[in-house]
């Protein structure tokens, strides 16, 4: 039996409720999130995108990170911001950096399928998934592209009920970056 279209739902399923979540600020939200990250980490390796592999390692720490950093206690709640011009600069920067690292690492000492192209969706992946973490507001501006510049490698890849969930998630970015906005003008009047 072909477990990966079984494996694509379940993942599919738990980031739904991962992003509905996240965008409503839910500290439980972390927890769909980490556990949809484990299931995925099988997915890219069997797919050889070593990159995505890796990224989904991560994604489980920042779920663990998220999660105890979002707890209710008696310190001010974190609030939805926005980088400067210079942190963003900074941040992509990052990004790039990393993309060409991994890109030419996998590219060179692996048998990895479109290595710049994972590497790119990847590096900048970390910095979006940091930026949700702290509550970077722009953050759901890069998920829009990164979630549909995955979808295409996804595709590309035949995982495609990963890649239409990436679409779905592009337009969520939508509707999370205008709960987002509309809590940040809320908590700075």
């Amino acid at each position: 039996m072909n477990w990966q279209p079984i494996i694509e739902i379940a993942v599919t399923a738990m980031n739904v409720l991962f992003l509905l979540m996240l965008m409503r600020e839910m500290r439980m939200a972390w927890i769909w999130g980490g556990l949809a990250s484990l299931l995925s980490i099988a997915l890219f390796i069997d797919g050889k995108l070593y990159a995505e592999a890796l990224l989904y390692v991560y994604y489980v720490g920042i779920a663990v990170y998220s999660f105890n950093r979002w707890k209710i206690s008696d310190v001010p709640a974190i609030k939805i911001h926005e980088w400067t011009l210079s942190e963003t600069l900074y941040a992509m920067a990052l990004g790039s950096l990393g993309t060409f690292l991994m890109g030419f690492c996998f590219s060179r000492f692996t048998d990895a399928s479109y290595p710049y192209f994972d590497a790119f969706t990847t590096a900048f992946s970390f910095v979006a998934t940091y930026m949700e973490a702290r509550k970077i507001r722009s953050a759901w501006v890069w998920w829009f592209v990164l979630n549909l510049a995955s979808a295409r490698l996804y595709y590309l890849k035949d995982l495609n009920i990963l890649a239409a969930q990436m679409v779905f998630f592009a337009l969520l970015c939508i509707g999370g970056f205008i709960q987002w906005n509309r809590r940040m003008k809320m908590e700075t009047t």
